[in-house]
């Protein structure tokens, strides 16, 4: 019962923080650090990325009319602008999958620590309020999700390349590039839920190969109620978000991801 509980907190960490600039991954390091579940370390390894399938969940169904590419006999069976979107999409998930996919082992190894977290949670907290002080006044030229190019598409795509590091955030990463690239923040939010569709289910699948899908009851028990919670924390997080930014911007972000960075050096230099 104590495992299911902590379990329960990972899934809405998970799902508050997946969505949020604020790095996921770094989260569940930084709480896997303070309450250990009962479990292998090549199980929790996995669970830390597969339970990301719950909070990618709730995009697919608060976004599946945007999603859904095809329609009617009447309106011609294809949405086609869906399909061009799809397409961007999955272009802008190439360069992340060019380098995660082989060096998955090297960077895990690499950068998986509290260490790497708390200081991608200070740079990208300062670029996020860089950022946001260059943008000011400036109008966007990128206003909804067709307005998305190639070219932006791509360049959102290789800015999703610094999320592999643990700490950065996916959702933050993109959606700084985004904006940088003249999208308006409810534009690259958008564009970042979809991205994280194929970049999901791709690392929760790599994970699943890696781990064998050598699950005994109590393994596969946890991981479902994870994903479960984090389906709908995601759901009020993500309409959360979308709320937030009509009228508000990211620097509060940034200044949560320096404190927290900041907070997280000081205990792992004092305390331990």
């Amino acid at each position: 019962m104590l495992e299911v509980l902590k379990v329960i907190i990972l899934g809405i960490v998970e799902g508050i923080t997946e969505w949020l600039p604020i790095s996921s991954t770094g989260h569940m390091i930084l709480v896997d650090e303070f309450m250990k579940l009962n479990v292998s370390p090549e199980f929790m390894e996995m669970f830390l990325v597969v339970i990301q399938l719950g909070a990618i969940l709730a995009v697919v169904v608060l976004y599946f009319p945007k999603l859904w590419p095809f329609c009617s006999p009447a309106d011609g069976w294809i949405k086609k602008d869906t399909w061009a979107l799809w397409f961007r999409v999955l272009a802008a998930v190439l360069p992340a999958a060019a380098i995660g996919i082989p060096f998955d082992d090297v960077l895990d190894e690499m950068f998986y620590n509290p260490w790497t977290v708390a200081v991608t949670l200070i740079i990208y907290g300062i670029l996020f309020i860089l950022v946001e002080n260059h943008n000011r006044g400036r109008k966007p030229r990128i206003n909804s999700l067709s307005d998305i190019t190639w070219s932006p598409a791509i360049g959102i795509g290789i800015f999703q390349v610094l999320s592999l590091i643990p700490g950065t955030s996916r959702s933050g990463a993109t959606i700084l590039g985004g904006i940088l690239l003249g999208a308006s923040r409810s534009v690259a939010a958008e564009f970042s839920f979809f991205l994280g569709i194929p970049v999901m289910f791709g690392a929760s699948l790599l994970k699943i190969v890696k781990f064998g899908f050598a699950f005994t009851a109590a393994e596969l028990s946890l991981l479902v109620v994870g994903m479960a919670v984090a389906f709908l924390v995601s759901i009020l997080a993500i309409r959360f978000l979308m709320g937030y930014i009509r009228k508000n911007d990211f620097k509060p972000f940034g200044y949560y991801r320096i404190l927290l960075g900041i907070l997280v050096l000081l205990y792992f230099i004092f305390m331990k």
